[in-house]
């Protein structure tokens, strides 16, 4: 396994998608389908945006905490589509140094 949290995270929830062991919550979300873990994905993003409205450490430690749970959901939904942590790091290499309104302009010319 990889030393990083995030490789070890994503590997775990691949295993988990396959195998869909008795008792996870990874297995329940899997077996609702991608409503059901939109729906968390939804249900968590609009808790991390109040976390981070709160002031203080208290309001910092609470937004990490949040933001931790959206990772989660959002890997799960990943994983159950079968993509993996290099796919994002590449794609997120392929847009480094490329202005974020760049990358919007360019996605709209190749729907066009």
């Amino acid at each position: 396994m990889a030393d990083d949290i995030l490789d070890r995270l994503m590997q775990q929830l691949h295993q988990r998608v396959h195998d869909l062991p008795e008792g996870s919550y990874t297995t329940k979300l899997v077996r609702g389908g991608i409503p059901k873990i939109a729906e968390k994905i939804l249900e968590e993003s609009h808790e991390v945006i109040e976390a981070a409205g709160e002031p203080g450490d208290d309001g910092k430690a609470h937004t990490v905490r949040e933001a931790a749970d959206v990772i989660y959901h959002l890997w799960v939904l990943l994983a159950t589509r079968g993509i993996d942590v290099d796919s994002i790091r590449n794609e997120l290499l392929r847009r480094e140094g490329t202005s974020g309104l760049e990358e919007k302009r360019r996605r709209s010319e190749s729907q066009s």
